[in-house]
């Protein structure tokens, strides 16, 4: 696309650096379509939007253009399931098998889940993509499944199979028929925002197509990922990310939108991302006071994930702050967030009071916070 960048929305003199560091973002680190929104002090202190939206470049990025934020969207099922628990009295040392009988193990607990310690990484057994795109057979298929270690004694992130455990527990605790009936009535709509698991095809007409980062830069984690995979065919890293491959390749398909694979498949926009971050430092808004502590108060740690093979830490479906850049959700601690596969990001900072997230269509190749995202939050903190 053009250098020219016009950018729209509005946003608040303090913060007019940060207009400049998104501007810079299209014209020198490879965006073509993007937005950012940021909150202050309970505050919309930013909204903007640039670029296009779609394969060919001849629609431009709305208002209330969405995008997949793939993981990104974690935050939500945490969130959702949460909520269930906490409607229902239970708490998140209950075993699945208590909410979801078909589920083999009977010693996987919902925190385990939702810190990813449950072993439940990725498929053992081979998936097709039909079988990913039906709710009712990726859960059946989870409750069968074997952990790739034994619950609770070693973390590994879970790309994929975390959305199912946790929206399918979501679901029946609600007494829903879909999962993302649950996110509508107790997040989207509460909060006024548009966000969603599985898109009608009305609502895919004001969808970004994504779409591969035209750069050659290789971050190490990604190469190093690459590696693995070569190394360990057939390992659970390989099997997270690639069984089935539509996992990496299918995400512009209708049939990928119109499924519900709760994670990596959320659509959203940056100001509606952002207000939900919001939504969670103000206590009983989403969550009680209790639970808003919880998810962001450390549940597990690891030097070298058993999947991402980096250090990580994790709270109640959150991933938690630290001092590395690739990880640095503003403050360098109690900050909580979940980047996505590609580049977008949201994540809220208690200490600063600031809800922040970017959403863009060009995917890079890091693994947690992309060169763009931490760019923009390092902009946004310069204003403060």
């Amino acid at each position: 696309m053009s250098k020219e960048v016009q950018v729209s929305g509005e946003y608040s003199h303090r913060f007019a650096p940060l207009v400049t560091a998104f501007t810079e973002s299209f014209r020198a680190h490879g965006d073509t379509g993007a937005a950012l929104a940021l909150y202050y002090r309970g505050e919309l202190q930013a909204d903007i939007w640039a670029g296009k939206r779609d394969k060919k470049d001849l629609h431009d990025w709305q208002a209330d253009t969405r995008v997949n934020v793939f993981s990104a969207g974690k935050a939500l099922v945490a969130v959702s399931l949460l909520q269930q628990l906490e409607r229902t009295g239970l708490n998140v040392d209950t075993p699945l098998r208590d909410i979801w009988p078909e589920f083999q193990n009977p010693e996987v607990t919902v925190r385990q889940v939702l810190c990813h310690r449950s072993g439940y990484s990725a498929f053992q057994a081979t998936m097709s993509d039909e079988a990913i795109y039906d709710w009712g057979q990726a859960t059946a298929q989870i409750a069968k499944e074997s952990p790739w270690w034994a619950p609770g004694q070693a973390q590994g992130y879970s790309p994929m199979l975390f959305g199912w455990l946790g929206g399918e527990l979501c679901r029946r605790l609600a007494g829903a028929e879909r999962f993302n009936d649950v996110v509508q009535e107790t997040i989207v709509q509460p909060l006024g925002i548009s966000a969603g698991f599985g898109l009608s095809e009305e609502e895919q007409k004001n969808l970004a197509d994504v779409r591969a980062l035209e750069s050659r830069y290789v971050p190490k984690d990604a190469a190093k990922l690459m590696t693995i995979f070569k190394d360990e065919p057939g390992g659970v890293t390989q099997k997270a990310f690639t069984n089935p491959m539509s996992i990496m390749v299918g995400s512009n398909s209708q049939a990928w939108r119109q499924a519900q694979i709760p994670g990596g498949n959320a659509c959203t926009n940056a100001r509606s991302l952002a207000t939900f971050y919001q939504a969670l430092l103000e206590p009983d808004k989403l969550l009680g006071a209790d639970l808003c502590l919880q998810l962001r108060a450390q549940q597990s740690y690891s030097e070298c994930d058993n999947v991402l093979k980096t250090p990580l830490g994790f709270g109640l479906g959150f991933m938690l702050t630290d001092a590395r850049d690739e990880l640095r959700f503003g403050s360098p601690d109690n900050s909580f967030g979940h980047p996505g596969a590609g580049g977008c990001v949201g994540f809220a900072d208690p200490n600063r009071d600031i809800a922040f997230a970017y959403t863009t269509r060009d995917m890079g190749q890091s693994l947690l916070l992309d060169p763009r995202a931490i760019r923009l939050i390092d902009a946004a903190y310069a204003c403060l």
